[in-house]
């Protein structure tokens, strides 16, 4: 909500509930909460592309984090 303040376009703050990597659940979740504000929201595939970078960034956390423990090179 903090950048809608800002933005000329406004951004539904409900998609970045979607950027965990609880795929494809979260999405879904989305999908049935954003019409409720508004009945011509389709938030599904905003939230996908938020829900998958969710996924990359912690498969890449989580090879950071073995890479760390593992003794690096």
């Amino acid at each position: 909500k903090f950048i809608n303040l800002f933005a000329k376009d406004k951004i539904n703050p409900v998609v970045g509930a979607a950027g965990i990597s609880a795929f494809p659940m979260s999405s879904r979740v989305i999908q049935k909460m954003g019409p409720k504000g508004d009945p011509r929201n389709f938030l599904l595939m905003h939230a996908v592309a938020a829900n998958v970078s969710g996924q990359i960034g912690s498969v890449i956390a989580g090879g950071l984090v073995l890479f760390l423990i593992g003794g690096g090179m």
